[in-house]
């Protein structure tokens, strides 16, 4: 617990897929789940959350899903992280319309829209209170938005991962395709990766597990979840 804020974590980076902006659509960008969603982020920057977002870009493109196709995974990565430019400045414009103050910063030069991405600047607009949208993956192929978000929260000293998904949790298998899948409350690090479970890729977990830096993974639908996991209530999947 953070002494004299009530909160357990008071820097935060939220990682949201892309498909969490497409809805029940599955592809491209949904308003009403957009408005649900920065609603939520909303509440938690009144909480006095320090917060940076990591946005997948799955709605629009997966490069590894692409090269499957017959499309070069390097062209195909780099069109994925197109697509999470796309979804940052989505969820940007939202929130600003809600009067939260709000920076996308990427990994890919392209000034016109968004800064840069420089450590030392991201860090002075959390200091400051707004919100920072990385977006454009780490800036390189072969590297997921997992690993992006990973990387970011190591650099801004964030004190927790929150993984928002579609799921309540770390399941022993897919909950989708397995009724008989066990929900699992907390596990390591080291189980997560020799289990092969789905929580986020080996080298974000690797990442993690190096850095102490714990991963929670909740369901965004349940409203009101990210903010309860970052005051210390139970919620979803501790992977400490």
């Amino acid at each position: 617990m953070v002494e004299g804020t009530g909160l357990r974590y008071k820097t935060v980076l939220l990682k949201l897929s892309g498909e969490a902006l497409a809805g029940e659509h599955g592809f491209g960008i949904e308003p009403s789940m957009v408005d649900h969603i920065t609603d939520e982020i909303k509440a938690i920057v009144e909480m006095g959350v320090s917060l940076g977002i990591v946005i997948g870009g799955g709605n629009i493109v997966r490069g590894a899903l692409a090269s499957k196709g017959g499309m070069d995974r390097v062209q195909g990565d780099y069109m994925g992280m197109l697509a999470t430019v796309i979804n940052a400045l989505a969820v940007q414009d939202l929130l600003e319309t809600k009067e939260v103050d709000t920076r996308v910063m990427t990994a890919i030069r392209m000034e016109q829209i968004a800064e840069p991405y420089i450590r030392r600047r991201a860090m002075r607009h959390i200091d400051k209170g707004r919100v920072v949208l990385f977006a454009g993956g780490t800036g390189n192929p072969y590297f997921s938005t997992d690993t992006a978000a990973v990387l970011r929260a190591i650099e801004i000293g964030a004190d927790v991962v929150i993984k928002a998904t579609k799921v309540r949790g770390v399941y022993s298998a897919d909950p989708v395709k397995d009724p008989d899948a066990v929900f699992i409350p907390t596990i390591s690090f080291q189980e997560v990766v020799a289990r092969e479970l789905a929580v986020m890729d080996t080298a974000a977990v690797a990442l993690c597990k190096e850095n102490n830096l714990p991963i929670i993974v909740l369901n965004l639908s349940d409203r009101g979840a990210v903010a309860s996991a970052i005051r210390g209530e139970r919620v979803g999947t501790l992977v400490s």
